[in-house]
């Protein structure tokens, strides 16, 4: 059985356009990143916000270069020069919500790997939302992509609203309201929904 069949499954029972929807990509290959720290999921997701995939991945590539392709330690972040983060790609606000995860790391705001994975969902995303720059999406990216969690809907998340518009053939996209009422019925696989939604077909 594939490792998310059961979610697709449920998925594939909603209605007749989710059902064409699973058909048309086929069986979820969803995958995360679990070895990863906190601390490292924030900084990633923070390179990607409001930018390509392509540009966020080219930005992470010159970010470990400048560490012997390693990732950074908070102390090491917190060391970096201005100047040395903006070549990598880094905006001037990036690099101070990058500095301030690392000083939040340090101090505990930011959890640990093990209690990370202790802390529920809405109690997570209340607490590293008190890091300037950092917005429920980022929380949610490192709750889906680094924590597994299987029930997360991004409503603010472009791709997912963009998606759910084209799968329904709507002329306007679901606010953030709309969509978070709507995915109810997803859950509580709302995580492997939103990856059906990115892949729906442009």
């Amino acid at each position: 059985m594939q490792p998310y069949q059961i979610a697709t499954d449920f998925l594939n029972t909603i209605d007749d356009d989710w059902s064409t929807l699973i058909a048309t990509v086929g069986p979820c290959t969803f995958e995360a990143r679990p070895e990863r720290e906190p601390f490292q999921a924030l900084v990633r997701a923070v390179a990607y916000q409001q930018l390509h995939g392509r540009a966020g991945d080219a930005i992470i590539k010159r970010f470990l270069a400048a560490y012997d392709d390693t990732f950074p330690t908070p102390n090491q972040l917190l060391a970096s020069e201005f100047d040395a983060l903006r070549a990598c790609g880094f905006s001037g606000r990036k690099i101070e919500t990058i500095k301030g995860i690392a000083q939040g790391a340090l101090s505990g705001l930011v959890p640990c790997r093990l209690e990370a994975d202790t802390m529920q969902d809405e109690q997570l995303i209340k607490r590293l939302v008190e890091l300037k720059g950092i917005g429920r999406w980022t929380v949610e990216m490192l709750l889906i992509f680094t924590l597994e969690r299987l029930d997360i809907l991004p409503a603010d998340d472009f791709g997912v609203v963009e998606g759910y518009k084209r799968l329904k053939h709507l002329e306007k996209a679901p606010n953030r309201k709309q969509i978070t009422e709507i995915s109810k019925t997803w859950s509580p696989y709302r995580t492997i929904a939103s990856w059906y939604l990115w892949r729906v077909p442009k």
